[in-house]
């Protein structure tokens, strides 16, 4: 037989009562009366289950209304945050942008609003280093090193899920596209500033287009050497390289030298060749002046004229001479040694022993000799060697 049935065993009650199932409504109300305020009946065939008969707790609308305020402050409290000088926030509602906040002490609604704190003034750096191969086919090893900051805080930490992964991925990409597209040579040797400049502008495109809100302050190739199992053969060559350029700064050293020096002496002769020009010319029109001059004098007086012009002539030609032969009348020869009577230093007496008249050379000067004769014959005179 059923426990439910009518007549059954009513003492195997599942709820543990001699009256049937519990009445919902009945349980609804005690829990109302327990929350609500109200003091349970000491009278009623509806309170017989309560036991002792003892009165509830009670929560008064003050306490409730304090409870609240407490909640209430510390939500408030939980929304106050501070932005550092060199930080930016951003303020995502509900998961969607809101605003970038400044520096200083600021509120926003916690729960409702997230802030995330980015440092827009901290230099930050990465360091990639592998294997790459060449435009002449060659192997080489670079290590490249970059330093940047972040510019847009808002690009680059909504825009790009992982923007510091994005960078370095970017920046190897750069990096194998430039030495791809450059020789051995010029990655080991005076090449690397030019191929650091290039990745620069190239990444920071690259960076641009993904929209990560960093920007690059400086790309260096820290070192770029081939793989280590030709590392011998390899500084055979840059050592051939550099007495290539040793010799060759030589060379134009000693072309810096001598070439201004030629140059130089070049000038003096042409400066030289032109003051002679200039003496000769100027000589030349003196005498052709002179020539000019004399000719109208002699035109004059042709006699005198012709007289000094011989004694100048006899001048000039005995200053310069150390042996004079000296025709008299008769035939004979008179020879006067200039060079001995000079080195004597006095008066010398020359006579004829064939003639009566005296010849006297009175030297005043080494380059001036004036000779005086007695006699007013006819006189000549020759230059003896």
């Amino acid at each position: 037989m059923a426990w439910n049935e009518p007549g059954g065993q009513k003492d195997k009650d599942p709820w543990g009562g001699n009256e049937g199932p519990p009445d919902l409504d009945e349980a609804f109300r005690r829990f109302k009366e327990k929350f609500g305020g109200k003091k349970s009946g000491g009278s009623g065939g509806n309170n017989s289950g309560q036991g002792s008969g003892g009165q509830l707790p009670t929560i008064s609308g003050g306490m409730i209304i304090g409870i609240l305020a407490v909640f209430i402050a510390i939500w408030f409290a939980m929304g106050v945050y501070q932005i550092d000088q060199q930080e930016r926030g951003i303020v995502l509602r509900f998961g969607k942008y809101y605003t970038t906040v400044e520096p200083g002490l600021r509120w926003n609604p916690a729960i409702i609003d997230s802030v995330s704190k980015i440092n827009t003034t901290k230099v930050r750096s990465i360091r990639i280093q592998g294997l790459m191969l060449t435009e002449d086919d060659n192997i080489v090893e670079v290590s490249l090193s970059a330093q940047y900051v972040v510019m847009d805080p808002k690009a680059f930490l909504l825009e790009v899920r992982a923007p510091e992964k994005s960078l370095v991925q970017a920046t190897e990409s750069a990096l194998r596209h430039v030495v791809g597209s450059s020789s051995l040579h010029q990655i080991l040797t005076e090449g690397r500033i030019a191929i650091a400049a290039e990745v620069h502008e190239r990444l920071q495109s690259y960076l641009d287009l993904y929209r990560t809100g960093i920007h690059l302050s400086v790309v260096n190739i820290e070192d770029a050497q081939p793989p280590q199992d030709v590392q011998a053969a390899f500084d055979d060559v840059i050592r051939a390289k550099e007495d290539e350029a040793r010799v060759v700064n030589q060379a134009q050293t000693y072309k810096n030298g001598v070439v201004p020096e030629a140059r130089g002496q070049a000038q003096r002769q042409i400066e030289e060749a032109n003051a002679y020009k200039g003496q000769v010319v100027a000589a030349a029109s003196g005498e052709a002046s002179r020539f000019g001059q004399l000719l109208a004098e002699y035109q004059r007086a042709p006699k005198v004229t012709r007289e000094r012009l011989y004694i100048d002539m006899m001048q000039q030609v005995l200053s310069n001479s150390s042996k004079v032969m000296v025709d008299v009348d008769g035939g004979n020869l008179l020879y006067l040694p200039l060079d001995q009577l000079m080195k004597g230093g006095s008066d010398t007496k020359v006579r004829n022993t064939d003639q009566t008249d005296n010849f006297s050379i009175m030297p005043s000067s080494v380059g001036n000799n004036n000779l005086r004769s007695s006699n007013t014959g006819r006189t000549s005179v020759r230059e003896g060697r």
